[in-house]
């Protein structure tokens, strides 16, 4: 791997790592949990992704803990959020999105990035940069007791999926492509979010009107 490949992967390790460690760790202030499960929830939420990417394009899991550095910036940012007052966090709830958005950039990039170093197929490349973005997202909503909002919120997934197929294309190469291709990707989001753009979906529920009409 290029040192400026490693570069890349460092970068945007970082700023997902911090991302979606914060984001985690207030998920379980919401939830009430205790100071272990703040610590939980920001862990998972951060390497849930990349594990489950790890698993899909045959990089050994235990790589994890090779992540010494890493893994001590979401503990360190877990912490900050535990101890921070609570006016704080509710400030940044308000930037929650903005903050989810570019955990989800950063890690769909990067896991995109590991995965063409694999020399998988582009199909792989894709998955794996989605599943990098949202899989710890999903792993935290699961131990919250949530619903997974990647996956019935704002168009989500979709995003991850296309910085995999674009790097997996070879259309973005080199630093200021990628960081073009961050900030697209983290505007798509938020856009997504501001006009509530969401993906056709349909319910098997009834209607109060048609239900009624069912049991009269």
């Amino acid at each position: 791997m290029s040192e400026l490949m490693e570069l890349h992967l460092q970068l945007f390790s970082l700023i997902g790592t911090i991302a979606f460690a914060i984001s985690g760790a207030v998920v379980a202030m919401e939830e009430e949990y205790d100071m272990l499960g703040v610590f939980v929830l920001a862990f998972v939420t951060a390497f849930g992704g990349g594990v489950v990417r790890n698993v899909l394009i045959g990089i050994p899991v235990t790589t994890l803990w090779n992540q010494g550095f890493f893994l001590k910036i979401a503990l360190f940012a877990a912490f900050l959020v535990f101890i921070v007052p609570v006016s704080w966090i509710r400030r940044w709830k308000t930037w929650e999105s903005l903050f989810d958005a570019i955990g989800l950039a950063a890690f769909s990039i990067q896991g995109a990035l590991y995965a063409t170093q694999m020399n998988v197929p582009l199909s792989a490349v894709i998955v794996a940069a989605m599943l990098t973005g949202i899989g710890g997202g999903i792993i935290r909503d699961v131990l919250a007791g949530r619903k997974p909002l990647v996956l019935r919120d704002e168009i989500y997934a979709v995003w991850g999926m296309l910085a995999g197929l674009v790097i997996g294309m070879g259309w973005f190469q080199g630093s200021w492509p990628l960081l073009f291709l961050f900030a697209l990707i983290v505007t798509l989001r938020m856009l997504s979010v501001t006009f509530k753009w969401r993906l056709p979906r349909r319910s098997l529920r009834l209607s109060p009107e048609r239900w009624d009409d069912k049991i009269s």
